[in-house]
């Protein structure tokens, strides 16, 4: 049985463009020597190279192929670091730091393999990376001296130069990274996906996962449907992992990021990576379509989710900003968001959960560069499932204790407390007649907040606005038309299904009993 599902999310990335989205769920009980849940970058890796090991691996998923965040990313390969080489280095110290740039770097250069052992038509390529202050700081900064040399400590080939490649803006100094990369990663997932096939694995989407499973030799897994699924390992690949004791999303921030593609000239800009140091920061690379066309991707305008969303403005401060450095750039061709997890440490969590959960790991924490973290993820799991030591094991394991980043946990936890303050607040708007058709808010009846949708043909969906996870009020998300939790990131469709994680249940119904006490309570 085959379905073709909509990819979660109102807006579409360029990746979409040409993509289908087709389910295929889990009917039969089954088992396995792996099971990997999630069908993005991080799953597909992690069963390919498994199932190159001889492995029996069953990959679920609640979505299509290539349809949660990989196909929101703007495809950076960068082991310039998001967070900055000179911030890891003061979270990490410079040794531990040249580790972490060396796994994105080898990262890279498995993607670079896998396409060329699999023949996979993806646009790879490699390319140069600019890193440039940016003239809307309020003061200069010394930033790039900073990551100059942080990045020689690293290893990195790195190197100054009078401007970036940008014609017709004179950026100021800037630094060259060599050896960076970018792909098209719905092409380079399904071209997984089909070489994952070949080679016996089994691939079942539209199935959602149970968070309740039974640790032990074998682990038992549960589907939504009630099919039982049994296995040796179990690797949980989904953005935020969801799992009843995965608590790592106590320790990672979920962030909203907003991408725009605009038009330009045949090869008027370089093919190369740029990034700016504003925080948050911008980044911007070329995209050519199978068509022959040139677009300009630029990605950025990052905030909390479910906190301060103003879509629309977003998206025209990202036009705004491209089109002053890049007056090439003319129609607005396509503009989307998505949701990166921000580790408190700057650091992933993935591998092994902890000495109790042997058998089960997780990927997470993509902090921006998920492709490379989901790369070398899928890498450090295979080698502990393999029995095989891994010298970036220490640093990405999930269960680590970290006190450079207490300070940014403990930031984020006051974030998450006061987002519970919203249980007081009066809604949104008093009744759902002021809701336009395509939009929803959240209003309070008595004691209860409900989240109110209506649809494109004016008729109104209720749910309880209390996220199933740890109890937070959602909020709308007008640019993706979701319910987005403030707390820990979890994601609902207009009508309250979960879409992301850590949340696995659906908002819940309003039920009539409680709606007519409230409402006769009001009156």
């Amino acid at each position: 049985m085959s379905n073709t599902s909509k990819p979660y999310g109102q807006s579409a990335s360029i990746w979409m463009s040409t993509a289908e989205f087709n389910t295929t769920p889990l009917v039969d009980e089954t088992d396995a020597d792996v099971c990997v849940v999630g069908a993005g970058i991080a799953g597909l890796t992690t069963a390919y190279l498994l199932a190159r090991e001889g492995k029996s691996v069953l990959l679920l998923s609640d979505s299509a192929v290539g349809g949660g965040e990989t196909g929101r990313t703007t495809a950076h390969l960068a082991s310039a670091m998001d967070e900055g080489i000179y911030h890891l280095e003061e979270m990490h110290g410079a040794d531990n730091t040249r580790r972490i740039v060396a796994s994105h770097a080898a990262a890279i250069s498995a993607i670079e393999e896998i396409v060329a052992r699999e023949r996979i038509d993806c646009h790879f390529t490699r390319l140069d990376g600019y890193l440039f202050d940016s003239p809307d700081d309020e003061a200069p900064t010394d930033t790039l001296d900073k990551e100059y040399l942080a990045a020689q400590r690293a290893g990195l080939e790195v190197s100054w130069v009078e401007t970036a490649p940008i014609t017709g803006y004179h950026t100021g100094r800037a630094l060259r990274f060599a050896n960076q990369g970018m792909f098209h990663p719905l092409k380079y997932v399904n071209g997984l996906a089909n070489a994952f096939q070949k080679r016996g694995g089994r691939i079942y989407t539209g199935t959602r996962v149970d968070e309740k499973f039974e640790v032990g030799s074998p682990v038992v897994i549960h589907t939504m449907d009630g099919v039982t699924v049994r296995c040796a390992h179990l690797v949980v690949a989904t953005n935020s992992p969801a799992l009843n004791f995965l608590e790592v999303h106590t320790k990672q921030v979920p962030y909203r990021t907003y991408a725009v593609a605009l038009a330009i000239p045949r090869d008027s800009v370089a093919p190369a990576l740029m990034w700016d140091t504003l925080d948050p920061y911008h980044y911007v690379r070329v995209h050519r379509e199978d068509d022959g066309n040139d677009y300009l991707i630029v990605g950025g305008e990052d905030h909390k989710t479910g906190q301060d969303d103003a879509p629309e403005e977003r998206w025209a401060a990202l036009a705004e900003w491209t089109r002053a450095r890049f007056p090439m750039a003319t129609t607005l061709h396509r503009r989307w968001s998505g949701q990166v997890m921000e580790p408190i440490d700057g650091v992933a969590f993935i591998g092994r959960y902890d000495r109790k959960h042997h058998n089960v790991y997780c990927i997470t924490g993509d902090s921006g560069q998920g492709m490379t973290h989901s790369t070398l993820g899928a890498m450090l799991i295979t080698d502990l499932i393999a029995g095989r030591a891994n010298e970036w094991e220490d640093i990405y394991s999930p269960s680590r204790k970290s006190m450079s980043g207490l300070g940014a946990f403990v930031k984020h936890a006051a974030n998450t407390v006061r987002q519970y303050a919203d249980w007081l607040a009066p809604g949104e708007i008093a009744s759902p007649d002021e809701i336009p058709s395509g939009s929803g808010a959240v209003l309070r009846r008595g004691l209860h907040k409900v989240a109110v949708y209506r649809d494109p043909e004016g008729g109104l969906h209720e749910v309880s606005a209390t996220c199933t996870h740890l109890g937070c009020i959602v909020q709308w998300n007008d640019g993706e038309h979701s319910w987005d939790c403030p707390c820990h990131g979890s994601r609902f469709n207009p009508v309250g299904v979960v879409i992301n994680g850590p949340a696995v249940e659906n908002l819940r119904p309003v039920h009539e009993s409680a709606v007519a006490s409230a409402a006769s309570q009001d009156s």
